[in-house]
C-alpha cells in the first residue's frame, strides 16, 4: 500500500509538471506578441525597416513616442474624454443589459417571448447607414456632443442575452420570499439580485469596456470638435497625418524636412502601447468574476 501510495504521488507530480509547462509554454507563446509590439515601438525606424521585428532591435530610439506626444494637451484631452465616455458608457450598458435580462427571465413575466423575439429580430437586419445618420444627425442632435459616443452603443442585445442565461440560472425563490416580505420588484433588483450577480456584471463590464475604449467609427462620424475627439480617434487621425507627410516627403513637396525619417512603423508600435497601456489592467482585476460569468451564463440556455 505505501509503494502504491508513492507510486500514485510520483504520477500527480509528473502530470503536474506536464501541465505547468504546457501551460507555460502557451503563456510564453501568448506574451511574445505583446512583446514584440513594445519593444518595437522603442526601435530605431532605420534598424526595423532593415531587419523587421525582433525581440530586441540592434538599434534604440524614442522618436516614436516624440511624434506621438508631440502635442501632450491634445493626448490629455483624448485620454480624458475617452476615460469618461467609457466609464458612463459602461456604466449604463451594464444597467440596462442587465435590468433587461433580468426581466425577461422571470417566469411571472406574461410578454418576454414577444419581447425576447422583438431585440433578437432587430440583430438580423438593420436600415442603412444613410438613414441611420440621418436620424442621428438630424433629428437626434448627436453633432459634436458626447452622448454620440455613449447612445449608440448604449444597449447590446448580445449582453443581453448573457445576463438573461445568468439570471435564469439564480433561485426564483429568492424573489418570491422577498416577494412576501412586501419588497418590491426595483428593491429585490437592486438589493438582492445585483449584490449576486457579481460575476455577470464583471463579465459584461469588460465586454462594454473594450468596446467603448476601441470605439473610433462614432467619433469619426459625429465628433469635428477636436476637444470632444477620443483616443482612438485621435492617434488614428495622427497616423492618417503622418502618412500624408511622408507622401509630401517623398515627392519633394517638404524638401526641408526630406532628410528626416518618419518613425512611421515604430509610431504604430507606440500608438498601440499608448492605447492599450491603461485598459490592459482591467482584465487582471475582474478576472476571477469573468471566468466563473462566462461559465455560469453558458449553462442554461
Amino acid at each position: 500500500m505505501a509503494g502504491k501510495g508513492i507510486r500514485k504521488s510520483k504520477d500527480i507530480i509528473v502530470f503536474d509538471c506536464i501541465g505547468y509547462s504546457l501551460v507555460a509554454l502557451f503563456g510564453l507563446i501568448c506574451f511574445i506578441p505583446f512583446w514584440l509590439v513594445f519593444i518595437s515601438s522603442f526601435a530605431d525606424e532605420t534598424s526595423l525597416l532593415r531587419d523587421g521585428f525582433q525581440l530586441w532591435p540592434q538599434a534604440f530610439s524614442l522618436d516614436a513616442y516624440r511624434w506621438v506626444f508631440e502635442n501632450p494637451l491634445r493626448i490629455f484631452i483624448a485620454y480624458r474624454n475617452t476615460i469618461a465616455v467609457t466609464v458612463i458608457g459602461t456604466f449604463l450598458t451594464v444597467f440596462l443589459s442587465v435590468m433587461t435580462g433580468y426581466v425577461l427571465s422571470r417566469p411571472n413575466f406574461p410578454w418576454k417571448n414577444g419581447f425576447s423575439f422583438f431585440f433578437f429580430f432587430t440583430t438580423l437586419f438593420n436600415g442603412g447607414l444613410v438613414p441611420w445618420y440621418i436620424l442621428c444627425t438630424q433629428y437626434l442632435q448627436f453633432k459634436n456632443h458626447y452622448y454620440a459616443m455613449i447612445l449608440p452603443m448604449m444597449f447590446s442585445v448580445w449582453n443581453m442575452l448573457i445576463a438573461k442565461n445568468f439570471m435564469r440560472s439564480l433561485p426564483y425563490e429568492i424573489s418570491e420570499s422577498a416577494k412576501v416580505d412586501g419588497a418590491g420588484e426595483m428593491y429585490i433588483f437592486l438589493k438582492l439580485i445585483l449584490p449576486i450577480s457579481k460575476p455577470l456584471l464583471a463579465t459584461l463590464a469588460l465586454f462594454s469596456a473594450l468596446g467603448f475604449w476601441n470605439d473610433w467609427y462614432n467619433c469619426m462620424l459625429f465628433i469635428s470638435d477636436e476637444n470632444k475627439q477620443n483616443l482612438q480617434y485621435f492617434l488614428q487621425d495622427m497616423l492618417g497625418s503622418v502618412d500624408a507627410l511622408k507622401s509630401m516627403v517623398s515627392s519633394g513637396d517638404l524638401s526641408a524636412v526630406a532628410h528626416q525619417v518618419i518613425p512611421e512603423q515604430s509610431m504604430k508600435m507606440a500608438m498601440t502601447c499608448v492605447v492599450i497601456g491603461p485598459i490592459i489592467f482591467l482584465y487582471p482585476i475582474i478576472q476571477k468574476n469573468f471566468i466563473k460569468g462566462l461559465t455560469i451564463g453558458a449553462v442554461k440556455g
